[in-house]
């Protein structure tokens, strides 16, 4: 047998070993081999440091216990494009072997239906694992020009200037929504390298506002809202439900006109999406539910509760069939003419 032969059998192994591991019921020995003395690797759609990051280091350092097999875990990073690199990677070109996943963006539905030619994936071929925190985005306001409410900025003659770290990214698409759906004033400044930037940007006096999860906020900056003359104020949030923390802050479509509220709702399914992990499209079912059961097993651990608390993470757990439902809804249910009021209100055409 020449060189050639042999590599087209051993290729033919792995296609057919790959065709029973897709069609085949699977024991519990034959995914404890699956994953033996294997490297799991979790893709983070950013640079060190930020929220995607602190959650995908921790689910590393505890998820691999609950995995039959006990494999390696690590993090690899891929910044680019609002995380959109990075979501397009894992879609079109991740093994699907479910040795790689992804810390997935929260606003991964939004992102492909606003901007299809810049998102090369469909948000409900990923197979989503579970999700560790809600994600309500919180927009945020400095109170040097003494805008503390969205009625405030209402009465403003100058506005705000808002810090983002691209047109991706909740920080462009939340504030470029509210200014337009209440007629404010104001300007959305994109470039600054990811959330850190963005909000550190409004502490130099670069800009008034901007808008991320609330951990973002209350991680990197919780000296902000402290005492009696805060630094900045939480002034609107976008979400299915109110976060826990800000129960006075309204809701995007509580304030927004009748014709923005079914926009509203859309740009809304990014918070029960959250802090999580996805799956390429492909992956065999015999590591799906493995996958997803060490998951709901890691979110229920009280060492992976603690070391969250230590790190000033929050624990509001989802189960990945969950996850998969609220994207699949949230696809079928967003008409094409709500899209394109949102395309519309965020990117209007010049």
């Amino acid at each position: 047998m020449n060189f050639m032969s042999k590599t087209a059998t051993a290729a033919l192994g792995v296609v057919l070993a790959g065709a029973a591991m897709a069609s085949a019921p699977a024991s519990a020995d034959d995914v404890a081999e699956h994953f033996e003395n294997k490297t799991v690797t979790i893709l983070i759609p950013y640079g060190p440091g930020g929220t995607y990051d602190k959650y995908g280091q921790t689910f590393t350092k505890h998820m691999d216990k609950f995995i039959p097999g006990k494999p390696t875990m690590i993090v690899q990073h891929m910044p680019g494009a609002g995380g959109a690199k990075a979501m397009n990677y894992a879609y079109n070109v991740m093994p699907k072997n479910g040795l790689n996943m992804i810390v997935p963006l929260d606003n991964t539905v939004i992102n492909q239906l606003l901007r299809p030619e810049k998102m090369r994936y469909e948000s409900d071929k990923f197979t989503w694992v579970g999700s560790t925190n809600q994600t309500n985005v919180i927009l945020v306001a400095s109170v040097k020009k003494g805008i503390t409410s969205i009625e405030d900025w209402k009465k403003s003659s100058t506005g705000l200037i808002g810090s983002s770290s691209g047109a991706a990214s909740t920080s462009t698409l939340i504030p470029k929504y509210v200014m337009s759906a209440l007629k404010l004033s104001g300007k959305v400044v994109s470039g600054y390298k990811g959330s850190s930037a963005s909000i550190f940007a409004i502490e130099r006096g670069e800009a008034d506002m901007s808008a991320f999860n609330w951990l973002a906020w209350s991680s990197k900056v919780p000296h902000w809202f402290e005492g009696d003359k805060p630094f900045a104020k939480a002034v609107l949030q976008v979400g299915v439900w109110k976060d826990p923390d800000l129960k006075d802050v309204p809701m995007l479509e509580d304030v927004v006109p009748a014709e923005y509220k079914a926009g509203a709702q859309f740009l809304g399914t990014l918070g029960p999406l959250g802090r999580g992990l996805a799956l390429p499209p492909g992956v065999p079912q015999m590591v799906i539910e493995p996958l997803r059961t060490a998951y709901d097993k890691m979110n229920a651990d009280p060492a992976f509760a603690a070391e969250l608390k230590k790190r000033k993470l929050r624990l509001i757990p989802s189960k990945g069939a969950d996850i998969q439902k609220t994207v699949e809804a949230a696809m079928k249910s967003t008409t094409p003419e709500v899209v394109a009021f949102v395309r519309e209100a965020i990117f209007p055409k010049k």
